[in-house]
């Protein structure tokens, strides 16, 4: 746009600017990167049931036989089997406020609850009650946004205290950070961060004063192939690991799977059998462990 020597300034000035995006969240940052490279790997046997009673409510059921991991001293694998049952209830409203909740056969009761007070700040609370002591835990969070912002301040068990805020600075690059403190541990944290989209590929880097630095990348190929790839660096350990996968959506299916620095190799596929039926297959190979994971399963329900 040619200056007009009749246009005043600030006219002219405000012409020119650019309305920023609204940027992700702090805690979405990897959100892309995550959907490809770290799918719902299991061990065993799932069926999800989602049963719809209106626009609002619905009611969900989830069976699951298999094994999980023990953690051990060393690198030695070790394996539970187990069998649990899970219903759910799940109320959305018309406005978007919504309350989730979990109660396992084992007794342990999750739960998520998001209310929008007004267009610029939401409530929101996730808590678990667990019978095994120091497994109960909650967090409540007050969400904040403006049109180019978004912030967050948290409060949780274990007297944890936190705040981000991620502001866009052009209309493909945005920046934040974090703080976080933990009265009981007396342990406090900074994260800063960096957000950048294209039109095919989104890019991320954070850095903590814990001494971690992580980098994430995705890439559309073509409207069904994204290629991920993530790396962490532990600089007071000097270790760090990376990984790489794809992304691979068709018509009936989606395929995921990754490799990482580690030995391991995993796939995960999603077939659609019918409107609403989706068949699942999970594998993970652990070479150097000889550790190997596959499950099967099926998913009932949008």
């Amino acid at each position: 746009m040619a200056d007009n020597p009749f246009v005043p300034p600030a006219a002219a000035a405000a012409a020119r600017k650019v309305d920023l995006p609204q940027p992700v969240r702090y805690e979405e940052l990897q959100r892309e990167v995550m959907m490809s490279l770290k799918p719902d790997l299991f061990e065993g046997l799932r069926f999800d049931l989602t049963k719809p009673l209106n626009h609002n409510f619905a009611l969900s059921h989830s069976i699951f036989m298999g094994n999980v991991d023990v953690p051990t001293a060393n690198s030695q694998v070790v394996k539970m089997p187990i069998g649990t049952y899970e219903f759910g209830a799940n109320l959305v409203t018309n406005r978007g406020n919504l309350m989730l909740g979990r109660i396992t056969s084992d007794g342990r009761l999750t739960g998520r609850v998001k209310y929008d007070v007004t267009d610029f700040a939401a409530l929101k609370s996730q808590f678990q009650l667990a019978s095994e002591k120091g497994m109960s835990q909650a967090m409540f969070d007050v969400d904040l946004k403006g049109k180019d912002w978004n912030g967050q301040l948290k409060w949780g068990t274990s007297n944890f205290y936190g705040a981000n805020y991620f502001q866009s600075v052009t209309p493909s690059a945005s920046v934040g950070g974090e703080v976080f403190y933990l009265a009981e541990q007396r342990r406090s944290g900074i994260g800063l961060a960096a957000r950048h989209v294209g039109d095919k590929h989104v890019g991320t880097i954070q850095i903590a004063n814990t001494g971690l630095v992580s980098l994430t990348y995705i890439q559309k190929i073509s409207e069904k192939v994204s290629l991920a790839s993530d790396f962490m660096w532990n600089l007071n350990s000097r270790e760090a690991n990376a990984s790489f996968g794809y992304d691979y959506v068709l018509r009936q299916c989606r395929l995921r799977g990754r490799i990482d620095t580690d030995g391991k190799i995993a796939a995960f596929l999603e077939e659609r059998l019918n409107v609403g039926v989706n068949f699942v297959l999970s594998a993970e190979v652990d070479h150097p462990r000889k550790d190997y994971k596959f499950g099967f399963g099926l998913t009932v329900g949008e």
